[in-house]
């Protein structure tokens, strides 16, 4: 190996070694971008990424108060039905009472009529068996 060394000329060791540091050099400013340009990247990359993050966040918060304010209203709505119908249910519960006071009263007259009549035709028999008549008209039973 030291044989090898030897026969170089010391300055084209000088001139090669510029050449060297000057490739380095060349390769250093060039991983120096490189590694520049891959930050930057990363950083629009991100960027990018926590736009859309934050797009993605807003369309799912409008999207549930679109749905909160859809079943407020759902609810209203079915408060508003639940109370007609219990309206309804009284409305229909205060006919059928007026209705079974109206038979009731109906029952009633005809109980009272009944009555007078009974009365009326035991009146009319104690005065046909008290003047020893027969009565005129018979009932339908003859």
């Amino acid at each position: 190996m030291d044989s090898k060394k030897a026969p170089e000329p010391a300055p084209k060791k000088s001139s090669t070694g510029s050449h060297d540091r000057d490739v380095a050099l060349a390769d250093l400013e060039k991983e120096k971008k490189l590694s520049f340009i891959k930050a930057w990247e990363d950083s629009e990359k991100t960027k990018a990424e926590n736009k859309a993050q934050k797009k993605l966040s807003a369309i799912v918060a409008w999207e549930n108060s679109k749905k909160a304010a859809l079943e407020a209203k759902l609810k209203k709505i079915e408060e508003q039905l639940e109370k007609k119908k219990a309206e309804y249910a009284e409305t229909m519960k205060n006919k059928v009472a007026s209705i079974h006071k109206e038979a009731e009263e109906k029952r009633a007259m005809v109980e009272a009529k009944r009555g007078e009549e009974v009365l009326k035709a035991e009146e009319m028999a104690a005065k046909y068996r008290a003047t020893g008549q027969s009565p005129k008209k018979l009932l339908g039973c003859f």
